[in-house]
């Protein structure tokens, strides 16, 4: 059994016997159980920053809609996560002309810029991976959210310890601080989370870490191992990928709890706050809720229990896959895209992780058979072919 993988049996053993969705074993400081437990909106200081945000943010990735981000604001939502490449530029142009009327100092924003020239199998980052090219794509960023500065600047999509330790992509992230361009500078990592969050750790210059974390990821207690050193360290630490694909079949006939699986996350105390992607004024009340109770109800605990137990739609990000693959193809992304797909109905942004990762209408065509087992039990051969037949879609006919 790999560090990064538990089996189901233990999966199951592990978060949800006789606790309320905090990790067995896991001992809680009786302070943050009193933060946890006061009435009101629960706020957490984001590590060593001066940032004290709700323990729920926004994340606007899906989201196009001006009124819900103005409604998200007024309700008490303060911090707003979006990035370079989300909806071509236009969910930066959206958050732009949405924010240009309120006060600099009432909100935060977090953007993110995916280097050039990176390698998705091994996390390398080629020469096209300047700190040039990096700067002048963040400066974009920063024209089409009418900003002077943003609050969080991250190196997106990290899944390696030597795709973080990239001195021209560090040098950028600190000249970008220094600058003042942004306030804090981070990473964001949904594969090899364990390895990566170290890596942050010894870098000794990250303030923030954008991580995934959900009750189906098999190597969750890693994770939440390397988040409690982090956040030891004082740096910040915010949940992404919360609802776990949203449902567990293709057919949108099982649903995911996401309440449940948001509270799931947020009763670690060492996770500072969370950016659930919000997309209907439906989503937003529910999940404001949370941010005033992360308590489970017996209800909630039994629909964790048993989504446990359904292999799901969302991909752990173990680097097996690629490497068991003949053609050596991007899994995880491929994956990643089909969860895009069929859980969050999303198909443009499904379509533009295909071309991100170089990905093209059945790249399995020819292969004899498939060599990857995967440890979900996913019929990876059968989801390449699905998801990558909008590959070669013209995204403006998915919009």
């Amino acid at each position: 059994m790999s560090k990064l993988t538990l089996s189901r049996r233990n999966f199951l053993k592990t978060s949800f016997v006789g606790a309320a969705g905090v990790t067995i074993g896991a001992k809680v400081p009786a302070s943050k159980l009193q933060e946890m437990k006061k009435p009101g909106v629960i706020t957490r200081r984001l590590g060593n920053t001066d940032l004290v945000l709700p323990v729920v943010s926004m994340g606007v990735m899906r989201s196009d809609m001006p009124n819900l981000v103005k409604a998200a604001y007024d309700s008490g939502i303060k911090h707003f996560d979006t990035a370079h490449g989300y909806m071509g530029g236009n969910n930066e142009i959206m958050l732009g002309n949405v924010f240009k009327d309120y006060p600099r100092d009432s909100f935060t924003i977090a953007t993110k810029v995916h280097p050039d020239d990176s390698n998705r199998q091994t996390g390398e980052l080629g020469p096209r991976s300047t700190k040039e090219a990096f700067l002048e794509k963040f400066n974009t960023s920063l024209k089409r959210l009418q900003m002077d500065y943003v609050d969080m600047l991250y190196h997106h999509g990290v899944g390696s310890r030597q795709a973080l330790m990239y001195e021209p992509i560090l040098d950028a992230l600190l000249a970008a601080k220094k600058e003042g361009k942004t306030r804090y500078i981070g990473l964001s990592t949904h594969s090899n989370e364990p390895e990566v969050i170290q890596a942050a750790i010894d870098s000794g210059v990250i303030d923030v870490i954008l991580t995934s974390l959900n009750f189906k990821q098999e190597h969750h207690l890693q994770i939440k191992e390397k988040i409690a050193l982090a956040a030891e360290k004082g740096i910040g630490i915010i949940a992404m990928k919360t609802m776990a694909g949203a449902f567990l079949d293709r057919e949108k006939t099982k649903p995911i709890n996401c309440k449940a699986a948001l509270k799931w996350v947020l009763q670690d105390p060492n996770v500072h706050t969370s950016i659930p992607g919000i997309t209907s004024f439906d989503m937003l009340a529910e999940n404001l809720s949370v941010m005033e109770d992360i308590e489970f109800t017996e209800e909630e605990m039994k629909d964790l229990r048993e989504a446990g137990l359904i292999a799901g739609l969302f991909c752990d990000g173990c680097p097996s896959c690629s490497v068991k693959c003949r053609r050596h193809l991007p899994v995880h992304d491929i994956m990643r895209s089909y969860m895009y797909a069929y859980g969050y109905n999303d198909f443009k942004q499904a379509r533009d992780v295909l071309v991100e990762s170089g990905i093209g209408k059945n790249p399995c065509e020819g292969c004899e058979s498939c060599t990857i087992v995967c440890p979900k039990n996913f019929n990876v051969a059968e989801r390449i072919s699905d998801i990558s037949r909008i590959a070669g879609i013209p995204g403006e006919f998915l919009a």
